[in-house]
């Protein structure tokens, strides 16, 4: 299968000018490049040629193949790697997406997700209860982990000194997956933090790793609805996130027995859901 093509620049320098209290000063600022990608797919179906724009998503460009592949799957438009026959570049902002012969993409699921901006999401009970149906790995057996609130405490400093992106720009989401270990193997940034974990899902998806059950995810930002619901689609065991959850990411958290954390800083977080599965030593109840 091939993958080709030149990406965008993810970051860029524009003049700004710099004010302190009174004084001001002119300062060249370097910003998260934001722009569009249309996501197209291709298929095959009795020698009948079809092609469809699947979304229109503001993404930074970059990996832009892993996020095409990460949303497709996340969707529940495609299921397989094996489906894909190639992915190139139509455009400077168009990715297509080639199924295989005969491979017949759920189209259905895309219709709400045609055009997303940077910091969209979904929500309602319908999506809560259509996840079960599109996850390709049902009820996964889960391994038995422990992992220690040392290993948790770790995660948030290790994800920031790698976030080459956020360090230039202060302004960009990341998703990192880390072994139990708390050892970081990749992470994606993009303004949209629904596109990094696209990013990192498609990363994963392309290279047959999924699913992704002994693994700790770990968000920059909060941890809304819709990253649960990518994360269930990955098979991911444990998610962390720096900022807060929101109801409906608990409620699905706890249906699909996620463990879900928030607030994690470097000396505490919130446990939202424990999976039975997971196990977090040497935690002493506060009497006071």
């Amino acid at each position: 299968m091939e993958m080709n093509g030149v990406e965008l620049a993810s970051v860029e320098k524009m003049p700004v000018k710099k004010v302190s209290g009174s004084f001001v000063r002119s300062y060249t600022d370097t910003l998260s490049v934001e722009e569009p990608l249309e996501i197209k797919i291709s298929y095959s179906i009795q020698k009948k040629k079809e092609q469809s724009t699947i979304s229109v998503t503001m993404r930074t460009p970059g990996k832009d193949f892993d996020l095409a592949l990460g949303f497709l799957f996340t969707e529940g438009i495609i299921t397989s790697f094996e489906q894909v026959d190639n992915v190139c570049y139509l455009g400077e902002n168009v990715v297509l997406v080639e199924l295989k012969e005969e491979v017949a993409p759920q189209l259905l699921r895309s219709d709400r997700n045609f055009y997303t901006t940077s910091s969209c999401g979904v929500c309602g009970k319908t999506s809560i209860e259509s996840i079960r149906t599109i996850s390709p790995f049902g009820k996964l057996d889960q391994d038995r982990l422990t992992i220690a609130p040392e290993i948790f405490y770790s995660l948030p400093e290790k994800l920031r000194v790698t976030q080459d992106e956020f360090s230039a720009t202060g302004g960009i989401h990341a998703s990192g997956l880390f072994s139990v270990k708390g050892e970081l193997l990749f992470l994606r940034e993009d303004v949209g933090r629904h596109n990094a974990l696209d990013k990192l899902v498609g990363h994963a998806f392309a290279n047959g790793n999924l699913p992704l059950k002994n693994y700790i995810l770990l968000l920059s930002g909060r941890a809304s609805f819709e990253l649960i619901q990518k994360a269930v689609m990955a098979g991911i065991a444990v998610v962390a996130a720096i900022g807060a959850p929101s109801t409906l990411a608990v409620t699905l958290a706890r249906e699909s027995d996620i463990t879900l954390l928030g607030f994690l800083k470097k000396d505490r977080f919130n446990i939202y859901h424990q999976s039975r599965f997971i196990q977090i030593p040497n935690l002493n109840e506060d009497q006071n």
